[in-house]
């Protein structure tokens, strides 16, 4: 523990990725490897089950610290850090021990779980008397499950290359799975990860149920007039929506499936009608998409899937209510062999024929939407939000497979739409964690619930944001907090409402949980509106007026006019303004005064075919997109067979 302690702090100190690199690879090359398995765990990630109750670690600790419970939440709230506050004020050790960390894992801390409270209260005083400020910092970071030190999974992948001379791509697929939640790993386990490439099997099934890295996409934010020069013609990618799920490998070897989500996490029994589908498939099929809750006909809000994922339980009602579908855009593994170095078209051809021969219920396919401009396809992007997708993303077709965020051998990129906007009102501020815990820095946002004309109206708060200001912006917020500061309650303070937001978000839904009804996705602040006043932010009804409605279309089957669907309107966010332009952009960065292309309508081919069962509709198998100012004409299609079935934080 000594040794992993001092890592921490050696890393936590360090600003620089050399000096981090530097003490990662001196760790590894000393620790023994019972030690260095856990010490990879975490520091790639890894986070077993919560030991102990928060409520119950601090009573015990403030008792050790002979502190009144004002004067200790007082100290939690200067500090802002619950392992540091409980190493700064517990007494000094009455003997220290250093033990491995590997003993401290098996025999100690992980036992913790489950104990009775009088029994988990003997533990806890008796372990922490062996350790020094240090090593107890460390050990509560691990038992609350907030350990985080400036390390990406990247660098402990680079740092396990260059001790075991392994190249870090073949690193990156041993590390696939090795910080699930339920994982313990071992001394065998690290030696396995630095183990020399040549002891990796060729054969898919020697892997069980591991899935491979990731390949992530880039986020591309050029003006329209730049993609010609930057990307070549849209000939060269592959285009589809970008779905707005969880991003999740399934892997079929051995006759069993497992499903992954982007972050590692096994997920199988979230969704068992995907486990189902994935023992259909042939032996040694890894696939690669998105889950989805698919009803009446298209894609629902990312909020449904998370009630999927949040029940412990999942009631025949619940699999009725939230059908779910896998939704595949790509094709890793066929008949046990790796196809990522294959070119993107070629295993894109390679997945539409592994659907085609396997009609399953739940397996459904990302269409590919074809354009013969970027104009054309700026068109058809338009329609993004009304299908309830993100925007679309660009595949190069000679692109093979890559592992996280790279371009080595090929690109993807994320062509989002700009996000919803609101002008709303900072009613309550929080302290921040870490080097912001003396800053109040999360804010929680409101909207007033009438129009200005009514005397009554009152502000109800909707949402809440931290990320968007810099350091400079925080510090003078936090200087106008504490000047009109109401009322405090512990770290959170309520304000005079003097300050307002333009708050942007990415998705909207209809909450119960929410005193406003409303829930948006990933808010954050795009600037400060010193120029409005309290009186003239937004209103519900603003808010209201940007929630999907009953009836949309699908991205797959178009049959009516996208930019009008018919008996609604979708109303348009407002995207940030960008600096310098000559007209205003519309979402999609095409000038606003720019007359119609008049080239022809994009299409989309092998278009998304969930179930057509009693809670899924059935899309057609082939469906045009028409822009928004083409000739709408029906498609004739094949119904495909029935369906059913169920992730960045998605891509």
């Amino acid at each position: 523990m000594k040794a992993f302690a001092a890592l921490y702090r050696d890393l936590d100190a360090s600003t620089g990725s050399l000096a981090k690199q530097a003490a990662l690879q001196a760790y590894l090359r000393q620790a023994p490897s019972d030690d260095a398995a856990w010490a990879v765990y975490f520091l790639a990630g890894g986070k077993p089950r919560q030991l102990v109750p928060n409520a119950l670690l601090r009573a015990q600790a403030r008792l050790a610290a002979g502190l009144p419970e004002w004067l200790f939440d007082e100290s939690y709230d200067a500090v802002g850090d619950l392992a540091e506050t409980i190493a700064l004020l517990l007494p000094e050790p009455t003997a220290t021990m250093d033990r491995p960390l590997s003993e401290w894992m098996r025999d100690h801390l992980l036992p913790l779980r489950g104990q009775p409270p009088e029994a988990l209260a003997l533990t806890l005083q008796s372990q922490w008397a062996t350790l020094d400020a240090s090593q107890r910092f460390v050990y509560f970071k691990l038992i609350t499950g907030a350990f985080r030190v400036g390390v990406s999974k990247l660098q402990v992948t680079q740092a396990l290359a260059a001790v075991s001379g392994v190249d870090a791509k073949i690193i990156a697929q041993r590390l696939m799975g090795y910080t699930h939640i339920g994982a313990r790993p071992t001394a065998a386990d690290y030696d396995a990860l630095i183990a020399p490439a040549d002891a990796d099997s060729a054969d898919g099934a020697a892997r069980g149920g591991q899935p491979y890295p990731f390949f992530l996409a880039h986020p591309f934010n050029l003006p329209l007039a730049e993609f010609d020069a930057t990307l070549g013609p849209p000939q060269d990618w592959l285009i589809e929506w970008k779905w707005d799920g969880i991003r999740a490998q399934l892997v079929q070897r051995g006759g069993q499936a497992s499903i992954w989500s982007r972050g590692e996490e096994l997920i199988t029994d979230r969704f068992p009608e995907l486990r189902t589908l994935g023992e259909a498939l042939p032996n040694g099929t890894v696939l690669d998409g998105e889950i989805l809750v698919w009803r009446d006909g298209r894609a629902q809000p990312f909020a449904e899937l998370q009630q999927r994922i949040g029940r412990k339980t999942l009631s025949a009602k619940l699999l009725r209510d939230l059908p779910v579908v896998l939704c595949v855009y790509d094709l890793l593994e066929e008949e046990g062999v790796d196809l990522r170095d294959r070119p993107q078209r070629e295993r894109r051809e390679r997945l539409e024929a592994i659907v085609a021969a396997h009609p399953l219920p739940g397996l459904a396919l990302s269409p590919l939407i074809d354009g013969s401009t970027w104009q054309d396809l700026a068109r058809v992007r338009e329609q993004a939000r009304a299908l309830g997708v993100e925007g679309m993303m660009l595949k190069r077709a000679d692109a093979r497979y890559g592992v996280g965020r790279t371009k080595d051998v090929g690109v993807w990129w994320k062509w989002k739409i700009d996000p919803l906007s609101v002008d709303a009102v900072l009613i309550y501020a929080q302290r921040g964690h870490g080097r912001r815990a003396s800053l109040y820095s999360d804010y929680t946002f409101a909207v007033w619930n009438g129009p200005p004309e009514d005397p009554d109206r009152q502000l109800v708060p909707f949402a809440k944001a931290y990320s968007g200001l810099t350091d400079v912006e925080i510090g003078q917020v936090d200087a106008v907090i504490r000047k009109t500061t109401l009322e405090t309650f512990g770290p959170v303070r309520s304000v005079k409402p003097t300050l307002v937001f333009e708050l942007g978000f990415e998705g909207i839904a209809r909450s119960a949980r929410h005193k406003s009804g409303i829930a948006v996705r990933f808010p954050r602040m795009l600037r400060r509106r010193d120029d409005k006043p309290v009186a003239e932010a937004d209103t519900l009804q603003t808010l209201q007026a940007l929630l999907p409605q009953e009836g949309a279309g699908n991205p797959a089957d178009q049959n009516a006019d996208p930019a009008a669907p018919a008996g609604r309107a979708y109303p348009k966010a407002r995207p940030k303004a960008k600096a310098g332009a000559a007209s205003p952009p519309n979402e999609d960065g095409v000038d606003s005064n720019a007359s119609p292309s008049t080239s022809s309508a994009a299409k989309a081919a092998s278009p998304i075919a969930p179930p057509s069962t009693s809670t899924a509709s059935a899309l057609p198998t082939q469906a045009t997109l028409p822009l928004p100012d083409a000739a709408l004409a029906p498609t004739d299609h094949d119904d495909l067979a029935h369906h059913a079935e169920t992730p960045e934080d998605r891509r």
